[in-house]
């Protein structure tokens, strides 16, 4: 069986030796073995949970929701739904943030075709001149009645 230091796990998931003791200290790390020499050995399982953490954790839920997750992993299969929800709603809170960001990257979009026509006819009020994007400004950016 593979195991790996603690350096190894910092350096393949991209985080700080001090974010893996963090996360050991706070409990989120409950299965880390150490050799006979003190240090800190990850096995396989360690780094897939380890994962499945950062993913949580990118995803915006906050490290006590994590620990609840990992709670519940401990209880076993009587808490396979509730751990179910839990990705639900991280499912659920990450497509409104994709669609938010897709519509702020329209707005972005719009706003650098606007200032390349800009730039292109000399200035700065084109939207009397292209019609198309006075109709995707007033999509955008007007209040919806």
């Amino acid at each position: 069986m593979n195991t790996y230091s603690i350096g190894d796990v910092a350096k393949l998931m991209g985080v700080t030796t001090y974010t893996l003791r963090y996360y050991e200290k706070e409990g989120l790390l409950p299965n880390i073995r150490k050799n006979s020499a003190g240090l800190r050995r990850f096995s396989e399982q360690d780094l897939a949970w380890l994962n499945i953490l950062e993913c949580l954790k990118s995803t915006g839920l906050p490290l006590k929701e994590i620990k609840h997750y990992l709670e519940l992993s401990k209880d076993g299969d009587k808490t396979v739904k509730e751990r179910m929800e839990i990705f639900l709603t991280q499912k659920k809170r990450l497509e409104r943030q994709i669609q938010a960001l897709k519509d702020n990257m329209e707005k972005i979009n719009f706003k650098i075709k606007y200032y390349e026509a800009a730039i292109q006819d000399g200035e700065k009020n084109v939207l009397s001149k292209h019609r198309d994007l006075e109709a995707e400004r007033k999509r955008l950016f007007e209040p919806k009645k």
